[in-house]
């Protein structure tokens, strides 16, 4: 009995231990899940670990001679963990007070005291991800990894080093808007947003731990998935002619105080950008890029699309000596007023003159003559030359064009004659640009590129051929003529403030009333001059569009057409094969003297007095010099040398050469052995500093 009671007291005893542990447990759960829930709810996000991406380090984008337009460079957060498990009290204590002596001494923003306590109350507080410094460059962190503390790396010193990438330019804002930008959240922007996939590259993952705080520390040293670096693209764009455009349209902008412009400049044959600026004002004298101008902006073009009045014409049969009679300047259409910009001058005028002297009423009476009966068939050459489509670019942003349709609501009786002025139909800059160059590449319309490879590490991913869009815009026997009148242009027209004595351009002028709230405003102005260089043998088709002259200039041939001419004028000089050899002015004659020198005058005197050549010197003063050779004597004449001009080297020896051209600014390409007979850019003309200037010697 007594063995029984002894066995039910035990039961008894284990029952109510149970049930109190099974109170307790139910207690515990509801104080944690009600009274301490937010604590450790909190306690557990906080000590969250996750994979976190890692970003691929962008690729560069290169000019077309390989300098770099864009790329990544590695900027570093430091960061510390009080709480690294190597990083014992007495090491901190001991070290602490130099680590805040040279953070004071180095970034002179705080003082070695108020560092001092920062670090100490960051110990104490058990700081796991502790901010030290942001956006630090590579060799400021080289230094910091030598710092007392900090020397001890990540798991003894508690050292956390956060690398990003951060985009730059070298060049600053030269052509800003092309290469554009790619941002999350925002519409992707130049050869940064349309080349976002292949500069961007793969992510990889890394496991990184959530501590008090919510801040994201690494786990570890390795990532889990390595990133895949973005590949690098190669662009069609010349650094130098780039500086020029930009420079060219700035001036020209603030000389006339305009509201905003473009210049392309497009190498024929392939259809390679090789310049594009945009400019906007700020305010008053200051321009900065803002908005692809040539690319993006689509708007009645002017007196430029005569071009395609003209092809239209002959293709119709319409000989070039066709006349007209242009009323003095004033005719009408129904119930509108068309005018020539400067009315008065003439009675009658060819088609061919027409053109060359941008006469609105001779060309609007021309085409209303010949096509008012088949409108559609003028909009038909038109589309045929390509101006009712985009070109569907390698960058993004480009403007829609749009030409009008009979039967559209918009369409009326005096739609043809202004629609073949430049009025009531849309284009943008590099669309017209595109059509004239087709006309240089003998009809072949090329379309408008901006990369030409993609590469990863140096190795060839992608190459990018030019792409024909048209083999033929219109017959030959239209081109030819075509050529003829656009040089016409400038010979006679519009555009004789272009000619010059070492290459030949063909282009047309375009000035055209610009629309504002609605309405045109005869104070507001579209200038543009589209062409190419040289005539005879196109090697550059060059637009400019200039809007809001408002310093009471704005014809196209005053306003855009000095920026062609400073463009093409660095063309020409910097590209040796697209002119004649630049002969010494004075011929050596068939005698027994010595062949003419060039060069330094000491030198020269001391040559022809060591030959006892009889010579006469002329201004003794001169620092550089040369010969004229005569019968039995030699005259020295002095070769001035100009600040900011190119200096004239035919002539002389490569030392003295060089010498001259690098002390300009220049870089020199040599070819050939002995005296220098050639040089790419003529004497005289304006320098670019880093420009590069190519000479021949034999």
């Amino acid at each position: 009995m007594n063995v029984k009671r002894a066995i039910l007291w035990r039961v008894y005893i284990a029952f109510v231990a149970v049930c109190l542990f099974g109170v307790l447990v139910v207690w515990y759960a509801i104080k944690i899940q009600f009274v301490e829930g937010d604590k450790w709810r909190e306690m557990a996000e906080d000590l969250t670990t996750d994979f976190q991406t890692i970003e691929a380090v962008r690729g560069n984008i290169y000019s077309d001679d390989g300098s770099l337009l864009a790329t990544s460079v590695p900027i570093y957060d430091l960061r510390m963990d009080f709480k690294a498990g190597g990083l014992t009290n007495e090491i901190f204590n001991e070290e602490v007070d130099s680590l805040a002596y040279l953070f004071s001494i180095t970034f002179k923003d705080k003082s070695k005291s108020e560092y001092l306590r920062e670090f100490v109350k960051a110990r104490k507080e058990g700081k796991r991800y502790f901010l030290l410094k942001r956006r630090l460059g590579f060799k400021e962190v080289k230094m910091m990894r030598d710092w007392p503390i900090l020397r001890r790396g990540q798991h003894k010193g508690g050292l956390i080093i956060i690398e990003k990438d951060q985009r730059q330019r070298p060049f600053q804002l030269l052509a800003y808007r092309t290469i554009g930008y790619s941002v999350d959240g925002v519409a992707p922007v130049g050869l940064e947003g349309a080349y976002d996939g292949v500069l961007g590259g793969v992510s990889g993952k890394r496991l990184m731990q959530k501590v008090a705080g919510g801040v994201w520390i690494p786990v570890n040293d390795e990532n889990e998935i390595e990133p895949e670096n973005g590949k690098d693209i190669y662009t069609t764009i010349d650094i130098n002619l780039q500086d020029v455009a930009e420079d060219a349209l700035y001036e020209t902008l603030v000389r006339h105080n305009a509201l905003n412009g473009c210049a392309v400049l497009m190498e024929v044959e392939t259809g390679h950008i090789k310049a594009i600026a945009n400019l906007t004002r700020k305010s008053e004298g200051v321009y900065n890029e803002t908005y692809n101008y040539a690319v993006g902006e689509s708007a009645e073009p002017g007196s430029t699309i005569k071009l395609a009045s003209l092809i239209a014409l002959l293709e119709e049969g319409v000989p070039l000596e066709d006349s007209v009679d242009v009323e003095l300047g004033v005719t009408t259409f129904f119930d509108r007023k068309m005018k020539d910009s400067e009315p008065g001058h003439y009675e009658k005028l060819t088609l061919q003159q027409s053109f060359e002297k941008s006469s609105n009423v001779g060309i609007s009476k021309l085409v209303y003559k010949h096509f008012k009966e088949k409108p559609q068939k003028f909009v038909d050459y038109f589309l045929q030359l390509g101006l009712g489509e985009p070109l569907n670019l390698q960058i993004t942003g480009e403007g829609k064009p749009r030409v009008k349709e009979p039967g559209a609501n918009d369409w009326y009786g005096t739609t043809l004659p202004w629609m073949s002025i430049g009025y009531e139909t849309q284009s943008t800059p590099l669309q017209m640009l595109t059509l004239y160059n087709a006309i240089a590449n003998n009809g072949k319309m090329v379309k408008p590129s901006f990369v030409t490879e993609v590469r990863q590490t140096g190795r060839l991913v992608e190459k990018y051929e030019p792409t024909i869009l048209r083999d033929k815009i219109c017959s030959k026997e239209t081109i030819k003529k075509v050529k003829m009148t656009l040089e016409g242009v400038v010979e006679n027209g519009t555009a004789r403030n272009l000619r010059n004595e070492n290459y030949t351009v063909a282009g047309k002028t375009g000035t055209a009333q610009m629309a504002r709230g609605g309405k045109y405003n005869k104070s507001f102005y579209k200038s543009s001059f589209v062409g190419y260089f040289p005539a005879d043998n196109p090697k550059y088709t060059c637009i400019v569009s200039i809007n809001g002259a408002s310093n009471g200039v704005y014809y196209g041939s005053a306003v855009a057409g000095p920026v062609f001419k400073e463009i093409a004028d660095k063309v020409y000089a910097s590209s040796l094969q697209m002119h004649k050899d630049i002969h010494q002015t004075i011929e050596a004659p068939k005698i027994q003297t010595p062949e003419n020198l060039a060069g330094h005058m000491d030198e020269i005197r001391h040559v022809m007095n060591k030959l006892g050549v009889a010579n006469k010197l002329e201004g003794d003063e001169a620092e550089w010099g040369q010969t004229r050779r005569f019968d039995k004597s030699m005259e020295v004449q002095k070769r001035p040398i100009l600040k900011n001009l190119v200096p004239n080297v035919v002539g002389m020896t490569l030392k003295d050469a060089l010498f001259l051209l690098e002390n300009a600014g220049l870089k020199v390409q040599a070819v050939g052995t002995g005296k220098i007979r050639k040089q790419s850019m003529p004497p005289g003309t304006r320098i670019y500093r880093g420009s590069t200037i190519v000479i021949e010697l034999r």
